[in-house]
Order: structure tokens, then sequence, then C-alpha cells
């Protein structure tokens, strides 16, 4: 691509075009840029129109999100024989444009750029990039904040993934590379920057910009000091130290946040002192005691002098935090030993932090998805009530006795002041805070709260208070804060209550599946989630079996089902989950209610479809529908038909629009519904769908992968073999097979691929192109060699040999080069068949190895006959000794941090998953079949046999050998 004013002018409209809400205005001209991607000069041609003038500002910006997006996917070089897609010239000169011009760019362009540098400085820094610091340190001196805050905001980004790294060489190396160059002109630009504080003191707007300075410098000095404590900081401590003090305590009241909301830059500031201070209580106490008593002083005085208002949230979070890692440090536990201290603690910072506010009604109110993930999905990590019950859980563990004496008589006061008034009812949800948070030692997603402290007495505390209020007819009543308290109550102590008690409020539970109360509702279908969930004491059956549950299935379904009707529940991932869960508990006895059920469900499907924003929904929502195939035609294996005649076009039309989240369970359903047909009944719907699962776009989403090679092995196993040579396009197979066995990631599913090509496939369609298969399984042997890779040759090898017999193999490996096959058994097989890992991949491999020795007569003779005695202890071996895990030093194995983070990543549906399939169905006992085909060989060549194994084999083996003979009652002549 040319870099043109005509080139960038179509850039733009494209790029216009993405912004549509349109969805046919929209898509092409993202597949365009798509199409695009791997064009020289494409990247080049986007800094052009994100940097020129001219542009209106919105395309400008898009352009900057499509840089960031294409580095994101494109920059790192992937090992799965795509290569490089971006031309090293563009690489050179977008290192060489990107920092000027992220640095003189706008705010919002900037931010997009400055994280594209932290893509590539991933990847290339320091070791391809090592000028980048430089680069950026020199504009320290610019004097411009603008440019300055862009390369502190570039440098947080580029070093705060050092707050999640494992420790290596690699890493500290490169920590120390940033510190030689980076820690000192950091610090003299926090010293320079706090005194333009004084300087400045009158002007609001440089004081914005100032603060916000010191507000990055504090998040990178954390990242910095993350992994340990570095020699220069250690040395600059009292540089530090006094300035985080003087800044957590000034008060700068021109900078005082108007909006209550949201925190303002010395809220902001604050609360990443305290995060940083926390850093060096926890990790570097000896170096920092010195300055800690300083901090507590200034820390608690923060904490009793800032008020309720949400902006100080975060603030208020981190100070408890400080205090709890304070409080957990043996040396320090004097400071809070004293009761009246803990008294102080608990009435002046503890309980005021518990309270229900405003905007925590607000949100109940106006944002109840925000409210239940901070509520019962665990990520009130940052909100004051988990801070404060964290501070009180670490005190417990040192004064146990002390405090719960002290919280114990709170919960009491609480509980009677709602009893005598039910308008404070805040002080029971206080209560009911403080009892579900202090009550539980241990807890687990799956089973709820295991273990209690002795704060009250569960079982006793909800009879008393829990089930009465549960109990209660008007669920859209007052007060329903109190319900969703007591249905959460119900939800974490359900495996320590008793069992009866825990069923009897699945009545209750589903009543409340009414309430119009979005966060109500919510808890109610999530705690039946749970509660369905639920086994007896040691992994015995579940609590509700299906006999249990049917008398108020209807009321269940049809419950939950109404809650999607409801407004800002029409897409609730824990009410699908429920009704997911509810058909897996009831299995055959949900099928009266799935004719009603399944066109909801699909409706909901196209709904959704337009615009999937909900991965857990839809992901629950596919799960139910495949769910309910199963359920449907276990009983009635004709209902198939129905389904697809329900879903197809529904499929259809997500395939046409490229729906991408949804691709990959698209592709396990049809997979599902093709397994459950006989043999030679492909509908016409799956033949016009065929040719479409060939296309290399689809190929290249990681996501798809898996589900559709399974889709491509149901059409290899379910087509007639008359009809593939006309339908399956042999050639176009083999075209996915070498893209798959090329990447170290999907290798394995190119050789699942060509096991059902080999099973199924006729011989004679198959054959001509077996050379040339055989030779790019040699050529990535040699290139790129894995144990996962020599894992999935050896099956193949042995496989091959069991479909086309022993004779084929030798005679396709000595094809390529005389007397090949020898280096093979040597270099490959013998050394790494004890690798093979998997219950049928390991009767494969034994089978497979029988047959060369039973079948081939060139095992017996030279040159392979040296290898016969080896090969039979490698069977003896698969039989008797655990798995061989050692890996190849190249092992470079593809995690999910590896795939690109901007695809769809393939999501297994629970309920479509694949029964293990074993295509030696018809051998039972691999050690029986070996001992029954050297009986037979033996038979041909009488006496040959015994002499060999007695020189070749091993006492121990020989005895192992004679188990199998005696086992399948046959004995060697």
């Amino acid at each position: 691509m040319e870099i043109s004013e005509e080139n960038m002018m179509s850039l733009s409209n494209y790029l216009q075009q993405t912004l549509s809400v349109d969805i046919n205005v929209r898509r092409p001209a993202e597949k365009f840029l798509e199409s695009v991607e791997g064009n020289q000069n494409y990247p080049l041609l986007l800094l052009h129109v994100v940097d020129k003038q001219t542009v209106d500002m919105t395309i400008r910006i898009a352009g900057a999100v499509a840089f960031k997006n294409y580095i994101k996917r494109n920059w790192k070089v992937e090992e799965d024989g795509r290569g490089d897609r971006i031309h090293a010239m563009d690489r050179k000169a977008i290192k060489g444009l990107i920092i000027n011009l992220m640095l003189h760019s706008p705010g919002p362009i900037q931010k997009q750029l400055s994280d594209a540098v932290s893509i590539i400085g991933r990847h290339d820094f320091p070791d391809k990039w090592p000028n980048l610091l430089t680069e950026m340190i020199d504009k320290f001196n610019s004097g411009d904040f603008h440019i300055i805050n862009g390369v502190l905001h570039t440098a947080h980004s580029l070093f705060k993934r050092y707050r999640h790294e494992f420790k290596s060489q690699e890493l500290w190396t490169e920590i120390k590379f940033v510190l030689d160059k980076f820690a000192k002109p950091l610090t003299e630009l926090f010293v320079a920057t706090n005194q333009l504080t004084a300087t400045h003191a009158t002007n609001r707007e440089a004081l914005e910009i100032i603060y916000n300075s010191l507000l990055v410098i504090s998040k990178i000095f954390y990242s910095l000091n993350f992994q340990d404590l570095p020699e220069f900081f250690e040395d600059n401590m009292s540089v530090w130290m006094p300035h985080f003090h003087a800044l957590l305590i000034t008060d700068i009241p021109l900078l005082h946040a108007d909006d209550d909301s949201d925190p303002g830059v010395m809220e902001l500031l604050k609360s990443q002192i305290c995060s940083n201070i926390e850093l060096y209580a926890q990790k570097y106490d000896e170096e920092f005691q010195s300055y800690l008593p300083d901090f507590v002083k200034a820390v608690w005085n923060l904490l009793v002098t800032t008020g309720q208002q949400p902006k100080y949230d975060t603030l208020v979070s981190n100070a408890l935090q400080f205090l709890a890692t304070v409080a957990n440090r043996s040396q320090y536990q004097h400071l809070f030993q004293d009761e009246n201290v803990l008294s102080s603690i608990c009435e002046k910072v503890v309980i005021p932090n518990m309270e229900f506010r405003v905007s925590d009604e607000e949100l109940f109110e106006d944002n109840a998805e925000e409210y239940i993930r901070r509520d019962i999905e665990g990520s009130d990590v940052d909100t004051r009530r988990r801070a404060a019950c964290d501070l009180v859980k670490v005190l417990s563990k040192y004064f146990e006795e002390k405090i719960m004496s002290i919280f114990g008589a709170y919960v009491q006061t609480m509980l009677a002041a709602y009893d005598q008034n039910q308008a404070n009812w805040k002080s029971k949800d206080v209560a009911l805070y403080l009892v579900t948070s202090l009550a539980s030692k241990g807890q687990t997603q799956k089973h709820g709260v295991t273990q209690s402290s002795q704060l009250v007495n569960l079982e006793e505390f909800a009879g008393k208070h829990i089930l009465p209020e549960l109990a209660k007819d008007d669920v859209n009543g007052p007060s329903p804060v109190l319900k969703a308290d007591v249905i959460k109550y119900i939800m974490i102590f359900r495996s320590v209550l008793r069992t009866d008690v825990v069923i009897s409020t699945m009545p209750q539970l589903i009543k409340y599946l009414k309430s119009d109360s979005i966060v109500v509702h919510t808890y109610a279908a999530c705690t039946i989630e749970k509660i369905l969930l639920m086994k007896a004491p040691n992994g015995g059956a579940p609590i509700i079996s299906s006999e249990t549950l049917a008398p108020i299935a209807n009321d269940l379904i049809s419950g939950l089902m109404s809650v999607l009707d409801k407004q800002g529940s029409e897409e609730n991932e824990y009410v699908m989950k429920g009704i997911m869960r509810s058909l897996s508990a009831l299995q055959e006895a949900a099928i009266p209610y799935l004719a009603d059920l399944v066109p909801k469900l699909t409706h909901k499907l196209k709904a959704v479809a337009k615009n999937p924003s909900k991965p857990h929904f839809n992901h629950y929502l596919f799960e139910t529908l495949v769910l309910s195939i199963r359920i449907v035609c276990k009983q009635n294996p004709g209902a198939v038909q129905m389904f697809e005649a329900a879903l197809f076009p529904i499929f259809h039309e997500m395939l046409v629009q490229d729906v991408q989240e949804f691709m990959p369970y698209v592709f396990q359903i049809l997979s599902l519904l093709l397994e459950l047909h006989e043999r030679g009944q492909i509908s016409e719907m799956y033949v016009e769908l065929y040719p479409f699962l060939l296309s290399p776009i689809l190929w290249e989403r990681t996501g798809n992968i898996h589900p559709l090679v399974r889709l491509l092995r149901a059409f290899i196993m379910k087509c007639e073999p008359t009809q593939m040579e006309s339908m399956l396009k042999i050639q176009g197979l083999l075209g996915v097979f070498q893209k798959l066995i090329a990447s170290k990631a999907n290798d394995h599913e190119g050789f699942l691929l060509m096991q059902s090509l080999i099973e199924f496939c006729p011989n004679e369609l198959l054959n001509p192109f077996m050379k040339q298969v055989f030779i790019l399984l040699f050529q990535r042997l040699s290139s790129s060699k894995t144990t996962k890779y020599v894992k999935g040759l050896i099956t193949f090898f042995c496989f091959y040999a069991i479909n086309y017999g022993a004779n084929s193999l030798i005679q396709m490996i000595d094809g390529i080069q005389p007397q090949m096959f020898g280096m093979v058994l040597e270099k490959v097989v013998l050394t790494d068949v004890q690798k093979v890992s998997g219950p049928v991949e390991r009767k494969i491999a034994a089978v497979g190895i029988t047959k060369l020795l039973c079948e081939a007569p060139a095992m017996l003779e030279q040159p392979y006959a040296q290898f016969w005695c080896p090969l039979l202890k490698s069977i003896i071996s698969i039989f008797e000794l655990p798995q061989d895990d050692t890996t190849q030093p190249e092992d470079n194995f593809a995690d999910m941090e590896d795939l690109q983070g901007y695809e769809v990543a393939y999501s297994q549906l629970s309920f479509a998953s694949k029964t293990t399939y074993d295509p030696l169905q018809g051998i039972g006992d691999a050690r029986c079949h070996l001992a029954q085909s050297l009986s037979q060989l033996c038979a041909t060549a009488p006496g040959k046999i015994p002499s060999v194994l007695s020189s070749g084999l091993s006492e121990v083996e020989m005895q192992h050998l004679q188990q199998y003979l005696t086992a399948a009652n046959v004995q060697l002549s």
C-alpha cells in the first residue's frame, strides 16, 4: 500500500464506517481492514491518518484504536506457521515514529498510542528496542508537562507488568536495565515536581497537571519496587518517604473535587501512596521500620477525618489495607492489643465504613450489575466494607476473643435496633454483613463457607433472624436490601447449615424470583443454582434429586424464565445458569417443559446475536440449549431434526453476519447434532455448510480451531464412503491439516483430523496424498520438535500401521529415504514412546507396535531385526511403567497468554463435550492382543521367536510377558 493522499482518504472512510451503528455498514468495513492488515505500509498509513490535523478527531481516534489492536494482534511473531505478518521495514519505521507522535498527540490518541508502545515494548524491550528509555528520558527536560505526562503514562504502562510477572533471571535483568537508566531521572523528576507545587500554589490548572504527574510517578514507583527492594530506592528512601508523607497529610482546597462520586487527583494520589507504603510495610518492613510510626499516625488521622462520600472509597480502602498489613506483622501487634484501641478501631473506623450509605442504595437500585459484582462475585476488594472486614479478620487472628466479644455486642445491638423499629433496616444490614463476613474462616466458590468462627451460632442465627425474613410473602415489600442479605446468608452458609434447612428454603427462593428488584431475584437464582449443585457428604448424590425437584419444577422453570422478561435482567447470567442447572438436575423430568422452553431460548439467542455483550449469559444460554438437545435426543433420537430445524436458520444468520463471539459455540452444537445422526444421513443443510468450514479466515481465529476440527471429524465419520470424494474435498481437508500441523499450539488437532481420515476415508482416495503427508510430518519434526508433537507423531505412525498394515508404514517411510524407518524407530519411537499419554493413545501405540512386531516380515530381517526386542520391551514398558513426563528442551507450549488476546477464546460447552472415542473398540485388552499376535507369529516361524525372547528380554520382562500369555490362554512355541 502506497502512502498517498488517496489511500489516506480511503482508509479514513473505512475507519468512519467502522463507527457506524448499522451492522451492514460496519461489518464490511471491519472485514476490509482485516483483509489489508498484511500489506506493507498499512500500519504507517494508519499513523499518518492519526497524525493528520485536517482529519476529523473521531476518525483519528478510531485510527489510533485500530493501530493499537493491529499491534496487539500482529506484533508478536507466532510460531504457528503464519510467520511475521508485519514487514521488517514497517517494524523499524513504527519504532522510529511512534514516541514523538504519541507525545505530541491529543490526550485520547496519546493513550491509545501509549498502549501500543507498551505492547511493542512487552515483546521488543529492551533487547530489540534498547534506545526506548533514553528517548523517553530525554523528554523529561522538555519542561512541557503534556509531553512529560505522556512519557510517564507510557513508562507506567510498560513497567506495570512487573507487578504480576513470575520471578526469573530474564525479569531481573530487564528490571536492572530499567533501574540503571530510569530510577535516578524519575527520582529527580519527583523532587522537582514536588517543588513546583509551591511555585504554582494558587494556580488550579497547573496544580492539576503537577499532581497528576506525581500520581503517575507514584504508580511507577510501585511497579519498580514490587518484585524486590532495589538498591537505588533503598539508598534514596530518605528522599521518597518524607515526600510521600507530606503528600499524604497535605490538603489542597483548590483541588477538592466538586463531584462526590468520582475521586479527584488528590484522592487518587493519596490512595496510591497508601498502596506504596503498604508494599513497603509488607515486604521491606526492616528497611521501612523507622518511617512506619509516622505513616500509621497519618493514615489513622486520614481515616477518622475522611467523609463517607464515594469519591473517598478507594482511598479509605487502601488506608485500611495498610493498617491491616501493619497489624499482621508480629513486631507491630503491640500497637493493637489494648482493648480500648480495638474498641476505638471498631467504633471509629470499622463500623462507619461498613454502614450502608445512600450511594450504596443508589448502586443497589440503579446499577444492580455492579452491586452484584462487588457483593457476591468478590470484586469488592477496593470497597470500604471489604477493607474494613479484612482489617477485622487480621485482628481476630491474634485477638479473636476480644474481637468476637466487641463485634458480637455490636451485632446484638444492631439487631435489637431493627427489632424495635423495622425502619432501622440498615442496622440489621450491617449486622448481617458482619456475620456473613466474620463468621467465615474457610470458603470456596463451589461450597460456600466450610469453616466458621464463633461470632454467632449459625443455625440458631438462621432460625431467629434469617428464615422468618425469608418467609415473608411480600417479595416486593420494604427493605429489598435486607431481602437480598438473607438470601445471601443461605447462599454463603449452605454447606454448614443442616441439609433439611437448606432444602426447605427452595420454595421461598423460587418465590423471590418474582421480585422486581434485580439484586433480589438475581440472588435467589444464584442461590438456587448453588443448592442444586450441592451433594451429600463424601461426594454422594445431589441433596435435591430429580424426584424431589419434580413437584416444584414448573414453578422453578417458569419463575426463572419470567425473570428474563424483566427490565434489566434480559441477559441475567445467574438466571440462565439457574435454568441450565435446573434442567441438569431434572434430566428426563424436564422434557414436559422443553416444548415451551426451547422456543423461548432460541428467541433469546436470536436477540443476543445482534449484539453479544454478556459472555457469561451467552455461554450458559448455549449450555442450556445443548443440555436440552442431550435430554430430548437421549429419549427420542429422531428429535435431532427438530432441533436442527429450529437452530440452523439462526446459526446461518450468525455465520453470514460473522458473529465471531458465537462461532465456537455454533460449531460445537453443529458437531453434537451431526454426531447424533446415523452414518450416511448427512442432510442437505450440512452439505451446503461444508465448503464454508474450509474458509481460511475461520482457521485464523484461535477460538474456532478445536470446535471446527471436531465438526470436520463428524463430517468424515458420518459421510458415506461413496460421498467422500464429491463432498469432503480431500485436498481442502489436507490443506487444513497442513496448517494445523505447522502450529505448536494446534498440531494435536491436525493429528486428530488425520486419524479420522485414515479411519473412515477409503484408501484409494487418501493414498495419493499420503507420501506428501509424511514429508510434511518429517519437515515439522526436523524444524520444531516438541514433546507434544513427538507424542502425536508416534501415535499417528502406530494408527497408520493398524489401519494400512505394518508393511505399508515401513514402505512409506523408506520410500522417502532408504532405511529411514530404522532412524525413525531409533530416534523417535524407542526414545519417546513411553511419553505417549492418554489411555486411548497408549492403546494405539501398543497395538501399532504389536502390528510391527508380528505382521511385518521386514522386522525379522536385517537391517531392522535389531529393533525387534527393543520394540517388544517398549510395549511391556507401556503396560507396566508410568508415563515418562520428561520434556524436550525446545518445548514451547502455547498457553492462553501466548494466544492473540484480541481474538475470541475457545469456550468448551460442558454439556456438548464429546465422550472419549476409541477407534480400536474391537480390541479389548492390548496385553492379550500382544500375546495372541505373538502366538500367531510363532506358528509361522516355529522355534525362532522363543530364542529371540530368551536372549533379548530380562527376567522381569519375561515374567510380565508370561502373564499376558496366561491371561490370553495362549503359548509360544
